[in-house]
């Protein structure tokens, strides 16, 4: 065997570990949210549908379930109004200060978020909003809008800005230049963020358990007060059912991924 070969069966390997090192912990879950005990164990003494017929049965899943996905397409709508014209404008705009600017606006993401809920619990607190999905809300935009700048000054940095002055240049205006130009040629990049901000608030719940309340409780605060309270095995079922529906938002973005890979490549050609 060829060292070349040697390094590539060595890669494999490597990678192969490193994947079932993070996946197995994961795929343990399946089978422990079909025990039929009434407490999480593995091996399952038995197997049962119960904990997932559990979910629709306790008011409190599906109802936290909706306070997730309103949170979350709330979050995802602002993200998108907010980064989409943030990012054009440190993409293509020429002025002092745009570094420093942008540094303020991704400082989120390098922000514990103990202490964005510690703020966040304190600034609220004082409006009376805390209980309040919009104050959950804005937070999780501020979370959200510099992964969503992100992406999309990623795709306006291969954008050719002749293309917009072509149009200018057939009289069309800023807003149908941008609707009927820039934006379906940056979809894949502002699709890809506003995946990646729904799942940054779907899943989020430090901020959550400091905004919170027993009426506003999102899906993963009631997760983490399942374990605190009670470790039920309808816990392992709703992680099965996160886990499957992140798997298919990371899937989708993949797809997007490629297909703008594709459309560079075509527009090179």
């Amino acid at each position: 065997m060829s060292a070349d070969r040697f390094r590539k069966w060595l890669m494999f390997a490597y990678a192969a570990t490193l994947l079932a090192f993070i996946i197995l912990p994961l795929l343990i879950v399946v089978p422990m949210s079909l025990t039929s005990s009434n407490s999480l164990a593995f091996p399952t003494p038995g197997w049962s549908l119960r904990w997932y017929a559990e979910l629709w049965v306790d008011e409190r899943w599906p109802n936290a379930l909706w306070n997730s996905v309103v949170i979350g397409l709330s979050t995802t709508v602002l993200a998108l109004l907010l980064g989409i014209p943030a990012a054009i404008g440190l993409a293509w705009g020429d002025f002092a200060g745009k570094r420093i600017l942008y540094a303020i606006i991704a400082a989120p993401l390098v922000t514990p978020v103990v202490i964005v809920g510690v703020a966040a619990f304190s600034f609220f607190a004082t409006l009376g909003l805390v209980g309040n999905k919009l104050s959950i809300i804005l937070v999780h935009t501020a979370m959200a809008v510099p992964v969503m700048l992100t992406t999309v000054v990623a795709s306006l940095s291969t954008f050719d800005r002749t293309l917009v002055r072509a149009a200018a240049s057939l009289g069309a205006g800023a807003m149908r230049t941008f609707f009927k130009v820039v934006l379906p040629l940056i979809a894949p990049g502002v699709v890809t963020g506003a995946i990646i901000a729904f799942i940054i608030s779907f899943d989020e719940v430090v901020v959550a358990s400091f905004l919170s309340t027993g009426a506003e409780r999102t899906l993963p605060r009631m997760i983490f007060s399942g374990v605190r309270e009670s470790i039920s095995p309808a816990i392992a079922a709703v992680a099965v059912l996160l886990i499957a529906f992140s798997a298919i938002l990371l899937g989708v973005i993949a797809i997007l991924q490629s297909r703008s890979q594709a459309l560079r490549a075509k527009a090179s050609a």
